[in-house]
């Protein structure tokens, strides 16, 4: 009968307190600000932290809070900035730095070089690079955000940036179908 007992004061009262945190939950919920959301919906979400910041969440918090330039990010670019210009109602300012629009680059990795070390991996923020200990690493283009992070920590240099080609034409003629009345 005394386990019995114990095992209903122990349920009852689990079962208040998770009651009590839920409706404080409820009460005391924090909405985000809705100003840092929609710029970060315009950053890039590279997490590459060449604009100073520990990633692109971090860097439209300090927008929003008039800590921060909206010109500091190279991997958004020209057309990031103007974006962040006519949302936040700002003049338009170039690119901070030598000012020029970086172009696209995504990692390469040397083959004949690469020892497996897995650093490169480590410190990939959006997991585009593929590969496994002692084993030879590739990157996923189509994943690859240029951000540069892959570099520093391989030890033996082997990994390298590269311009991403422009969209080839199809090479083959188009021609207009048309259709038949019938």
């Amino acid at each position: 009968m005394g386990i019995v007992l114990a095992t209903l004061v122990v349920v009852s009262l689990a079962a208040l307190l998770g009651g009590a945190l839920g409706l404080a939950a409820v009460i005391f919920r924090v909405e985000g600000d809705p100003l840092v959301e929609r710029i970060d919906a315009i950053l890039p979400q590279t997490q590459c932290g060449q604009c100073g910041f520990p990633g692109c969440k971090a860097y439209a918090s300090a927008i929003a809070e008039g800590r921060a330039e909206i010109n500091l990010c190279p991997p958004g670019g020209e057309a990031g900035v103007r974006a962040l210009a006519d949302l936040l109602g700002r003049e338009f300012k170039p690119l901070a730095g030598d000012g020029a629009d970086k172009p696209k680059t995504i990692a390469h990795i040397d083959e004949q070089q690469c020892i497996g070390c897995t650093l490169c991996i480590q410190a990939c923020p959006v997991d585009a690079i593929a590969g496994a200990a002692k084993q030879l690493h590739a990157v996923v283009p189509q994943l690859c955000t240029g951000c540069e992070l892959c570099m520093s920590p391989c030890p033996v240099e082997c990994i390298h940036m590269q311009a991403v080609p422009a969209a080839r034409p199809w090479p083959y003629p188009v021609f207009a179908l048309k259709q038949e009345n019938a």
